[in-house]
């Protein structure tokens, strides 16, 4: 199985920069290392002062043996989401590609280095309830083409005992309806929990709903992308997942994984 696209990276990683030829050319370079041929860049709506338009057009073009992506991750960040959906709704045509997550509860940004304190503070079912429900706020707000990382709440290992998948049942089916795509996620691996997300379970429910599925590294460095694939296309062959979608100018077409070569 021939895994040649990833869509969903972060040049500007944790910080605001701008765009340039300095800060983009690192990773064309690695992904034309690692044989992925079509990707995504999609930083964090909280950067989008940094994206320059022309300047990534210019890039993409200085690159045109590879296909490439302009999208962005658009979150519920309760100080920066305002401004970040106004971006994109005033930049929709220019975007191939719209990420939608979750990474707060409130203002709890639960999935960062030492706010694992917090999985302790009440009952973990309370916790992924109250995750469930900003899933699905954030599919209800709409200006997203895919899901990225569905159960990123996991991130530290904790988990409710019964019933994982139900958490996630209504915002797969709400996907479904509004016709989104679904990220499978090597990123989970090299996090405290030590698997791809979503869920095995959740990845066969989405299967069954006939819900469309991204690649992706989640890389904040070039070194990550196309990271951990080799278990990836393992993981696909054991679901039967044979296909992966791609966009362009929100565009979706559907590729067999089997015919690119």
């Amino acid at each position: 199985m021939n895994l040649f696209s990833d869509y969903h990276m972060h040049p500007q990683g944790h910080r605001l920069q701008r765009y340039d030829s300095a800060l983009l050319d690192p990773w064309s370079k690695a992904a034309r290392e690692r044989g992925i041929r079509d990707f995504a860049i999609t930083d964090h709506d909280r950067y989008h002062e940094g994206v320059d338009f022309e300047a990534f057009r210019r890039w993409r073009e200085q690159n045109d043996d590879l296909t490439i992506r302009m999208g962005i991750e658009l979150d519920n960040d309760p100080q920066s989401s305002e401004a970040g959906v106004a971006w994109v709704q005033r930049n929709w045509e220019k975007l191939d590609f719209v990420l939608g997550s979750v990474h707060f509860l409130d203002n709890w940004p639960f999935d960062r280095a030492g706010e694992d304190v917090g999985f302790s503070r009440r009952p973990i079912e309370e916790i992924y309830r109250e995750y469930a429900v900003a899933l699905r706020k954030l599919v209800e707000r709409g200006w997203i083409d895919c899901l990225a990382h569905l159960d990123l709440i996991k991130i530290f290992g904790f988990r409710p005992k019964t019933d994982f998948l139900g958490y996630f049942e209504e915002v797969l089916v709400l996907a479904r309806e509004k016709d989104l795509a679904l990220e499978i996620s090597t990123a989970g691996w090299r996090k405290p929990v030590g698997e791809a997300y979503p869920d095995e379970a959740i990845l066969r429910r989405a299967k069954d709903l006939g819900i469309p599925f991204t690649l992706a590294s989640d890389a904040h460095s070039p070194f990550h992308i196309g990271e951990d694939y080799d278990r990836l296309a393992q993981l696909l062959e054991k679901l039967g997942i044979r296909e992966v979608a791609l966009f362009q100018s929100h565009e979706r077409r559907l590729v067999p994984l089997a015919a690119v070569g």
